[in-house]
């Protein structure tokens, strides 16, 4: 247990952790909010609409790609995320007031969606780079396993409690908590031991600079292999706010408390395979192969579960599988990468998982309204399975080459 946690016994991790925990949660509420604001307020339960605003939350990831990677490998990492950290604030604190003032229209939810992804952008891959200066490379690993627990245990509470206060208070008051939340992190970031950490020489900018990502991931089999998967499972897997959502409202007629719970039983399983992950000491492309046919498997029998709790209890080995194949991923390539080149592949590699979703999320709600809730999830049940029949295939011909003739 104490190996699993040992990140935290640095003073920067630390301080972080609790910061980004706080936000973390705050977004959780705020996301819950917003889908339940987009499916029962503004819309007649449209998935489609809400397949709609999860292409523009994560459409800026692929569009932005050639500044977002050199971004963060060129800037003071630290400073990148107080800016975009406040930004995000600032923007749910926009959002409630126009909730709360009774002014809210779809098209306003469509543009706070565009906006937030346009500093997401940046702000994903820069925490995910920032990790390693925090901590260095030996606790990498770890640290990247704990930054995965600590997001799905604010996963686990979040959608709980803006159940809760959906019911008792509204969606604009979620959207205002949120933005206050913000605080937790920038004071962590305020607070962090500048002089320790860990940080490399910024490479000079050049033009460019996505192009010698591009490359470098091209010419590295295994890192390709990993973005197939990547892009198939975060195209049509992790579109977890279709999925949930429309098996709450269209198939169980849940409320909001309740479709809140599933996201947070979901969450139980994500925290779970965040905290395994985070004790397991060397990642490899085999358990990215083994959990996303998991992942796959969960989702499949996920799509046929007959009633709310069945369905909410496959939903944690859901949110194991899955968790795992995201925490392992991240760690896998990290470690894999030069540290020069490091913010422009992750960049490329965020914006693979996320930059599908304008393809997928929209596909997927037009299958909820035109085919039901279930289909949406055998769907995504295709994409993990897919993704591990590639991982299959890179993992035999490279023990062909290996082997001796």
């Amino acid at each position: 247990m104490r190996a699993t946690f040992r990140s935290l016994g640095t003073f920067n991790y630390r301080t972080w952790a609790m910061g980004a925990f706080v936000s973390n949660v705050g977004t959780w509420m705020q996301r819950t909010a917003q889908d339940w604001m987009v499916l029962t307020q503004l819309t007649d339960h449209s998935a489609h609409a809400l397949g709609v605003v999860m292409a523009l939350q994560f459409g800026p990831q692929i569009l932005l790609l050639p500044l977002t990677g050199s971004a963060v490998d060129h800037f003071d990492r630290r400073k990148l995320l107080l800016a975009t950290q406040s930004a995000m604030g600032l923007l749910a604190l926009g959002l409630g007031v126009l909730t709360l003032t009774g002014s809210v229209a779809l098209w306003h939810v469509y543009l706070f969606a565009l906006g937030l992804g346009c500093v997401a952008a940046f702000d994903a891959p820069a925490r995910q780079a920032f990790v390693s200066e925090l901590v260095g490379e030996a606790e990498l690993p770890n640290a990247v396993g704990l930054n995965s627990s600590s997001f799905n245990a604010a996963r686990m509470v979040g959608p709980a409690v803006a159940g809760v206060l959906i019911a008792l208070i509204g969606t604009g008051w979620v959207f205002i908590l949120n933005a206050f939340s913000f605080a937790a992190v920038l004071g962590s970031l305020l607070a962090l031991r500048v002089g320790e950490l860990h940080r490399g020489d910024h490479p000079p900018h050049v033009r460019g600079g996505l192009m010698e990502g591009l490359s470098y991931v091209w010419r590295r089999k295994d890192l390709r292999t990993i973005l197939v998967m990547v892009f198939l499972i975060g195209t049509f897997g992790l579109n977890f706010p279709i999925f949930i959502s429309t098996m709450a409202v269209s198939v169980f007629r849940s409320d909001a408390s309740e479709y809140g719970l599933l996201t947070s039983l979901m969450a139980v399983g994500s925290l779970t395979g965040a905290l395994f992950a985070a004790g397991h000491a060397k990642p490899h492309l085999q358990i990215l192969v083994g959990s996303s046919a998991a992942f796959g498997l969960a989702l499949l029998v996920a799509a046929f579960m007959p009633s709310y709790w069945l369905f909410g209890l496959m939903l944690v080995f859901v949110g194991v599988s899955g968790q795992m194949f995201t925490t392992m991923m991240i760690s896998t390539v990290q470690l894999s990468t030069d540290a020069h080149i490091r913010g422009r592949v992750m960049a490329i590699l965020i914006a693979t998982a996320m930059g599908g979703t304008p393809i997928g999320a929209p596909v997927l709600g037009w299958v909820a309204d035109h085919w039901g809730a279930r289909q949406t999830l055998i769907v995504g049940a295709a994409s993990g399975l897919v993704a591990a029949v590639v991982g299959l295939h890179y993992l035999a011909k490279s023990r062909r080459c290996a082997s001796p003739k």
